[in-house]
């Protein structure tokens, strides 16, 4: 439920409100625009309280909320929201490009590929020091090495880092190093995680589930938004299907219908999505004209040696000829990378 106020209410009244709504259970989110203050009531059954506020003067009107995800939701923000990763914005009219390795090698590697995505024209790096794998005999990552050299990278380049926490217990760890917080694929629906980087003060990157609806990807985002955190980043990295082609089916349609349901910001793991190296450009491309904010894409000075997803990682000079590519096509459509 929706409480949007009057222009002239005071901060006194708007006080008021907020403690009634938290007598009766429920969170109250504030959202100061720039000319009026609404109140979000978010809890179980909030909308039977509704003639409780039809009495307050200074409320001009009530919205109910259809969606199961309130603060995810256009009817709670109409606007698009940008999350700002340490001044740099996502979701407003610049696109940002994400490279790097899966996962964090060594720290000569790493900055060697630092210093060729940043030349490629990208902005954060990622790189994951945590790795959840399918085999438990696969490379984990090197842990707190792994963040260390991260953040070596970041003050060799002034690139920002982005890299994932894998449970409640890395979070701490992983925000003293990270400027923005991943969640897997694997974790969409770790609810504790969710909950732990809700309470973060570090925007969050959050990945669709592999078998995971679209309600189900913004259901998971309320989580984190219920918490307080208000800066997350959707990120769709493809869909399992019967179609055998590619690792996964990359989602396009995706994008339009978050976009159409939600306020945040939406980037594109063409990586992931097609676990083929020749596909990544192409579908790039695609998802810039379907409308993503960003792309996250891996990249190796030597996909054949890497030692996490290798067979999907392309060269830099490739990152180089895909941003030019994707340059052309967000001019098209007003927007610039």
């Amino acid at each position: 439920m929706i409480l949007t106020l009057k222009l002239d209410v005071t901060e006194k009244q708007i006080q008021e409100t907020i403690t009634k709504i938290e007598e009766l259970g429920f969170k109250a989110h504030t959202s100061r625009g720039a000319q009026r203050v609404t109140l979000g009531v978010i809890g179980q059954n909030a909308a039977s309280y509704r003639e409780v506020f039809e009495g307050y003067d200074w409320i001009e009107s009530i919205t109910l909320i259809s969606k199961p995800y309130k603060l995810a939701s256009r009817e709670w923000k109409k606007s698009d929201t940008v999350v700002s990763v340490d001044g740099l914005e996502i979701g407003a009219k610049r696109i940002v490009v994400v490279a790097g390795p899966c996962a964090v090698e060594n720290s000569e590697i790493l900055l060697q590929i630092a210093k060729a995505v940043k030349k490629a024209g990208a902005t954060i790096l990622r790189g994951g020091a945590f790795k959840p794998r399918t085999s438990p005999y696969s490379f984990q990552g090197l842990g707190e090495d792994g963040l260390k050299m991260l953040a070596d990278a970041r003050s060799e380049t002034g690139l920002k880092i982005v890299t994932e926490a894998m449970s409640p217990s890395q979070v701490e760890l992983v925000s003293r190093y990270a400027d923005m917080l991943q969640i897997g694929a694997r974790n969409m629906q770790n609810y504790d995680l969710l909950k732990e980087v809700g309470q973060a003060e570090k925007p969050v990157l959050l990945k669709r589930g592999m078998s995971a609806t679209v309600e189900e990807l913004l259901m998971s985002a309320e989580y984190i938004l219920s918490q307080g955190n208000k800066n997350v980043v959707l990120c769709e990295r493809g869909i399992r299907t019967f179609e055998t082609s590619t690792r996964f089916t990359l989602d396009l349609n995706a994008i339009p219908v978050i976009k159409r349901q939600s306020h945040l910001p939406v980037i594109v793991d063409p990586s992931h999505g097609t676990g083929v190296r020749s596909l990544v450009p192409v579908m790039a491309g695609a998802a810039v004209a379907a409308g993503a904010d960003g792309l996250l894409i891996e990249v190796h000075t030597e996909p054949n040696r890497a030692l996490s997803d290798g067979k999907q990682s392309i060269y830099p000079e490739t990152l180089k000829e895909t941003i030019e590519r994707i340059r052309a096509i967000a001019e098209c459509l007003g927007r610039e990378v």
